[in-house]
């Protein structure tokens, strides 16, 4: 048998194997996370991690097919460790980078939650009226700019 073919089944078990076992586990961990995140609503949690793992799986065994294609000839046991160890060190770059994506994207939407949850009822804006006497409303977008006076 061809050592190309053995290396590209060898490249494709793993990077499989490894884009299943990623998946399931930023699934589990991610289910709690996803629940803060979306303030308790489980079905709602459930529904959104699994459309997560959906795409986590669309595009990493999309990135995988792509770039089973190998540069060049595969003739020695050597080659093939060389190529697997280029292959599969991009395919976990890009496993981690997509998951690091993720975890920002549900951070920035748990931050802006908590903001909103600040100025609603029984939020921050009572907690710091009790503090400092006075009603913290939402923060206010400005309506138009002023230009500089002129010589400044």
């Amino acid at each position: 048998m061809d050592m190309t073919v053995v290396t590209y089944a060898i490249y494709l078990v793993i990077s499989v194997g490894l884009t299943v076992w990623v998946a399931r586990t930023l699934s589990r961990s991610g289910q709690v996370f996803l629940q803060d995140v979306l303030r308790g609503r489980e079905e709602l949690a459930a529904a959104v991690n699994h459309l997560l793992v959906v795409g986590f799986y669309l595009v990493n065994l999309g990135f995988v097919a792509l770039y089973l294609k190998g540069g060049g000839t595969i003739d020695n046991a050597r080659d093939s460790v060389e190529a697997l160890s280029v292959k599969l060190g991009t395919v976990l770059l890009v496993l981690g980078v997509l998951h690091l994506l993720n975890v920002y994207v549900l951070n920035r939407i748990r931050q802006r939650g908590l903001a909103d949850e600040a100025y609603g009822p029984g939020g921050g804006a009572q907690r710091a009226r009790k503090v400092s006497g006075r009603d913290f409303g939402p923060p206010v977008h400005p309506q138009s700019t002023t230009r500089p006076a002129p010589g400044v």
